[in-house]
């Protein structure tokens, strides 16, 4: 029996380090990594269930090609002829912008540049712009301190306050709740915000629930509350911080009474954290990304990082804005630049649509109208914004192709559907967004049945459409796994210390790893110092340079309950959601309400309800449960549209004040009882 070290490469807080023991070729069991400090108890139940879905029995293992409405299984040879062809005709007729590219997080890793290489051979495609998931926040975070990083996952355990804000990491970041409840043991106080009392806010000194979409008011609520008891940090604010005199000023008019009135939280309660975030120190606050998924997100995030600047918990241990640390990002420079024009060309290679409105941008978009689309670590029709509209874009098209592991809804309506690896299937380099480490995912086992990686399709495929030897070579590595490794470490080779026969052995500190981030109080903004005050807020996206909180438009009495569609611990998004150990936990979709939501219309637990607004309905068990707030229902994301509960039925596409979001919680809709059919 052998044992691999390996690292889980989905879009994950986590990033989880794991061993793997494999005998005679097959995988046996998943155990803990301790040498990964940051996760050494090992993967949640979604990564110990990577056996059952590695040798699911609903795994795609041959190429398919649909007919008659049915899918085919089909040779690789005659499933890239057709592709090629398609590429070909549609190139010399309508130009390579008639081909959608759309590539998202299913699987993070270096090798996925590949993809982006091919499509630049062929001659650009058009691609979405920005992000599902939380760019609002990363770009609030960028203007005020300059670049995205945060202290070391067990620096937590230094503060005397964590402020759990829109974060329940005790099901979406398991590991962080270790070094939280370590400060815990040592005194330190846990407040949880969030609309939903959730299992992390059972470990919390103070729990309050706003109003969605109403956090900045709160966070500007408690900064005022803070500056009139004189808790600031004066010295940090001196020597520190642009814009704090002007930051203060804007504050005078804000009524406490007002702001409670609006978000929901009685004076008292907001005076209480007042004065525990004014008074406490060190103070980290972890913010979760469900409140820049609406579209004030951008500026909600400034208002409540706006707390940890004037309080100058801020490059001191236990002292952090915990939102995301790109440190062990240590490659993005080598990724495609975003305004990449090829030398022979006026347009530039990517012609781009939002993702935020996917669905409406790809009926819309003209000269030329999209004719095919490539999808791949992906699935669109289920996690992009309005769900219908989304498949009315994709059953428009001519040609679709899905590369994918299992039947998805967007995999339902390709024309090809290419078999894809899982992540014991090829070596890449994998970072984080959370934990400090560099890690290698290696190869483990041979692909079964007819699976090629992505590289080694695009390989083939770029055969098939007759590029010529030196660009393929330059572009993409040859199917085998000695070509794989030499391209990993072309990369590798540029930071001392990082190498493959290392990273077999365990996860790595991202060179230049700061433990405390920004401790040289060093600021890459355009001032040099922390910007509560920023031009480029107003330069780049319009809104004021100051932190502010902007009311959202989505007010309908037709439709009065706010829809939340946070994660839940028992799937990445729309993965895992079809193994066998996740359904017995969560066998069906779910809409969880209060009971005084409830209760006047007549819905009993477990009831079929009807959610509906103008965009979409759909039809699901009612959850009757206490810990939600009034006024909200909650529907995880993930769910498929073939399961019938998939939220995005219900949103429209909204990008977020900044950073080019999707505004996925915007989204009111109104419930009714249904009888069973």
């Amino acid at each position: 029996m052998s044992t691999f070290n390996t690292v889980c490469p989905r879009n994950c807080y986590s990033t989880c380090s794991f061993k793997v023991k494999v005998q005679e070729g097959k995988l046996v069991s998943i155990l803990a990594q301790p040498l990964n400090e940051s996760t050494p108890a090992g993967p949640c139940i979604k990564g110990l269930s990577y056996i059952e879905r590695n040798y699911s029995p609903d795994r795609i293992l041959y190429p398919l090609q649909k007919k008659n409405g049915s899918f085919e299984r089909v040779s690789w040879d005659k499933a890239l002829d057709t592709i090629s062809e398609k590429l070909k005709h549609l190139k010399k007729e309508d130009g390579s912008h008639s081909v959608l590219f759309y590539a998202s997080s299913g699987m993070s890793g270096l090798l996925n540049g590949v993809s982006s290489n091919f499509w630049r051979m062929y001659g650009g495609a058009t691609t979405v712009y920005g992000n599902l998931c939380w760019p609002a926040g990363l770009e609030a975070t960028k203007l005020t301190l300059g670049e995205n990083k945060h202290n070391i996952p067990s620096d937590i355990e230094n503060a005397k306050l964590v402020v759990l804000w829109g974060k329940n990491p005790a099901e979406s970041n398991i590991h962080q709740i270790v070094p939280i409840e370590k400060a815990q043991r040592k005194g330190a106080k846990l407040v949880v915000i969030d609309p939903r009392r959730t299992p992390s806010s059972e470990r919390a000194d103070l729990l309050l629930q706003p109003k969605p979409g109403t956090d900045g008011i709160l966070a500007l609520a408690v900064a005022k509350l803070i500056l009139s008891k004189n808790y600031q940090d004066t010295e940090f604010i001196r020597r520190h911080v642009l814009g704090f005199e002007e930051f203060a000023q804007s504050l005078e008019s804000l009524s406490i009474e007002a702001a409670s009135r609006e978000c929901g939280i009685p004076v008292a309660f907001i005076e209480e954290l007042a004065e525990m975030m004014g008074v406490i120190k060190p103070m980290t606050l972890v913010p979760g990304y469900g409140m820049q998924r609406y579209s004030n997100g951008g500026q909600t995030t400034r208002c409540l990082l706006a707390l940890s600047v004037i309080t100058g918990n801020i490059g001191l241990a236990g002292a952090c804005w915990h939102y995301a640390n790109l440190q062990s990002y240590v490659f993005d420079a080598v990724k495609e630049p975003e305004n990449y024009y090829p030398s022979d060309a006026d347009k530039p290679f990517r012609r781009i649509i939002p993702t935020a409105v996917l669905g409406e941008s790809m009926l819309k978009i003209n000269d030329p109208p999209l004719k095919m689309a490539w999808v791949e670590r992906g699935n669109p029709i289920t996690q992009n914004p309005d769900s219908n509209k989304t498949l009315e874009a994709f059953r428009k098209l001519d040609f679709v192709v899905v590369v994918e592991q299992f039947m998805t809804d967007t995999a339902q309506e390709a024309d090809i559907v290419l078999p894809a690896k899982t992540m014991f299937e090829q070596s890449d380099i994998v970072g984080s967004y959370w934990n400090p480490y560099v890690q290698l995912k290696q190869k483990i086992t041979e692909p079964p049945g007819e699976v090629k990686p992505e590289t080694e399709i695009y390989y083939w495929l770029a055969q098939k459409m007759e590029f010529s030897k030196d660009e393929i070579r330059s572009n993409i590595p040859e199917p085998n796994d000695e070509a794989i490794d030499n391209w990993l470490n072309k990369y590798l080779k540029q930071y001392e210390g990082l190498t493959l026969n290392r990273l077999k052995e365990g996860p790595i500190l991202a060179p230049g790893l700061e433990e405390i981030a920004y401790s040289d109080f060093r600021f890459k903004t355009p001032s040099g110092k922390i910007e509560l005050y920023s031009q480029q807020a107003k330069q780049l996206w319009g809104i004021s340079e100051l932190p502010e909180y902007v009311p959202l438009s989505t007010q309908n009495e037709k439709y009065p309950l706010n829809l939340m569609s946070p994660n839940t611990k028992n799937r990445i998004h729309s993965q895992f959601g079809n193994c066998a150990t996740i359904k017995a936990l969560h066998p069906t979709p779910i809409a969880t309400l209060s009971p005084k939501d409830a209760k006047p219309r007549n819905i009993q637990h477990g009831d079929r309800i009807k959610v509906f607004n103008e965009q979409g309905e759909l039809y699901i068990r009612a959850d009757i449960d206490y810990s939600i707030r009034p006024g909200n229902v909650v529907i995880f994301n993930g769910y498929w549209n073939q399961e019938g509960g998939s939220p995005n039925l219900l949103t429209k596409g909204r990008e977020t004040d900044i950073g080019h979001g999707t505004a996925f919680h915007d989204t009111k809709v109104e419930i009714i009882k249904v009888e069973d059919q």
